[in-house]
């Protein structure tokens, strides 16, 4: 089983010709409305792909939580675990060009009030792997993933969004409880800035922390880099991209339930990498239902 403990939002997307510059106004011809928040993404992800899921977020008591609730059962994914906050649902306010590429504005709302300890022990025991990311307080993730590794569960962390200020200690300490750290390009200089154990280089911070780091690319695939310093290459598939949103979340979502299936890194990138180019081509950060 895998458990995801992280954020659940509503998206709302306007699509435009060009993403706004500070100060400036752009229209867009209207706006639909999905479901979102990385941690959700994810958890749909990796039940598409076939694996046992719970979610372990929160919502608030209004009609975008009870829509998520509900969105949850139909894509198969448990929500035993979810917690209900005072605070609103959280919401992304997302804006698409016309190549596909987005800007991004959360809402954080009940995100913010989500607590690893109230998360029965019995979902951590139960989990082969604890997938995380950073869009809940830093604080509950680490408790999150501390409570995996003492269950004995492997922790998959993506390091998205990347925050702008952490502690090193924090930083350190999050890292040491993770056993596949999933960056972009722009999260891996994050981390590497603050040199972690010394790191110089994503090889370096794979070796420091003797973790599989998984480094996404975009068009040009994604590396693994094993702890024991070897670095793998998978390449992207071509697609015609409609939408990028959640399409990094689809592949967090499918490397896990890969791992979680008993399969080897090099196998689980393949499968994220082509469920990866499968999400650029609808609209929105999860799949249409059905």
């Amino acid at each position: 089983m895998i458990l995801v403990f992280g954020s659940v939002n509503v998206d709302l997307v306007a699509r435009v010709e060009a993403i706004p510059r500070p100060g400036e106004t752009v229209l867009s011809p209207g706006s639909t409305t999905h479901f979102g928040g990385k941690g959700a993404n994810q958890a749909v992800a990796a039940a598409r792909a076939g694996a046992v899921v719970q979610m372990a977020g929160a919502v608030g008591p209004d009609a975008f939580g009870a829509s998520c609730l509900e969105n949850f059962r139909q894509r198969g994914v448990g929500v035993d675990a979810m917690q209900q906050a005072g605070l609103a649902t959280g919401v992304a306010f997302i804006t698409v060009d016309r190549q596909g590429e987005n800007a991004i504005t959360v809402a954080s709302g009940a995100n913010g009030q989500i607590r690893a300890a109230d998360v029965p022990q019995g979902w951590f025991d139960e989990s082969d792997l604890c997938v995380l990311q950073m869009e809940v307080p830093l604080a509950e993730t680490l408790l999150a993933a501390r409570r995996a590794r003492d269950a004995g569960a492997r922790v998959v962390l993506n390091y998205a969004p990347a925050p702008a200020r952490i502690g090193a200690d924090l930083l350190d300490g999050l890292l040491a409880l993770t056993d596949v750290l999933v960056l972009n390009e722009h999260e891996a200089a994050t981390i590497l800035s603050m040199a972690p154990r010394g790191a110089a280089g994503a090889e370096g911070l794979a070796r420091g922390f003797g973790l599989d780091l998984v480094l996404t690319l975009g068009a040009r695939g994604a590396d693994w880099l094993a702890a024991d310093g070897t670095r793998t290459h998978q390449p992207a598939l071509p697609v015609q991209v409609v939408d990028t949103t959640g399409a990094g979340d689809t592949f967090v979502g499918a490397l896990a339930a890969a791992l979680a299936a008993g399969q080897g890194m090099a196998q689980a990138m393949a499968a994220a990498t082509a469920a990866a180019a499968a999400a650029c081509g609808w609209e929105g950060a999860q799949p249409p239902l059905g």
